[in-house]
């Protein structure tokens, strides 16, 4: 039976480090670009859909247990 050797984790990869071994060196056409956190844009749609999700949990509660077998 053959034993798998555990590998060393190696350390997590910042995006510069990550960008530089997929794609060589960064070049003056490249650069990061930080996005300010969306907004929520359809609160109502938002709130519908918790309606939604806490209506069918209440409706699974409610439901007979299904026979074991």
């Amino acid at each position: 039976m053959w034993r798998q050797r555990k590998r060393e984790r190696l350390r997590p990869l910042d995006e510069a480090a990550a960008y530089a071994r997929c794609h060589g060196e960064r070049d003056d056409n490249v650069r990061l670009v930080k996005l300010p956190p969306r907004r929520a844009r359809y609160e109502s749609v938002l709130r519908s859909g918790e309606t939604i999700r806490l209506d069918f949990e209440q409706r699974l509660e409610t439901r007979d247990p299904e026979p074991s077998t």
